[in-house]
């Protein structure tokens, strides 16, 4: 029962992140952030770029979704230590590389 509810847990959640990543990564406008925020067109340099970048951060922090999810079929014990450290220690990567993203392609001032 465990496992089943790991999967229908992990799974939507995994394709949640997956998702976001292909939406900001064929986004036509800038992609934003954080919730609420916005980035105006006028704000990026090369806004195709600029979203592939986004999208593959996301898509990049989905793959821990995805491990632990396929890590709870062989063993749970293993898997939610996998997605606690994934998922704490990938909120600041996400952060930092959000940083180098906007340094890149974001006009400054």
């Amino acid at each position: 029962m465990e496992l089943i509810i790991w999967l229908v847990v992990m799974i939507p959640l995994s394709a949640f992140f997956t998702g976001l990543g292909i939406f900001a990564w064929k986004r036509k406008k800038p992609m934003w952030f954080w919730s609420g925020s916005t980035v105006e067109d006028w704000e990026i340099t090369d806004i195709p770029a600029y979203n592939r970048a986004n999208g593959i951060m996301w898509l990049c922090y989905s793959a821990v979704f995805w491990v632990s999810a396929l890590l709870g079929i062989l063993n749970l014990s293993i898997a939610g230590p996998v997605l606690a450290a994934g998922c704490l220690g990938g909120i600041p990567v996400l952060v930092i590389a959000y940083s180098k993203i906007c340094k890149k392609y974001k006009i400054t001032k």
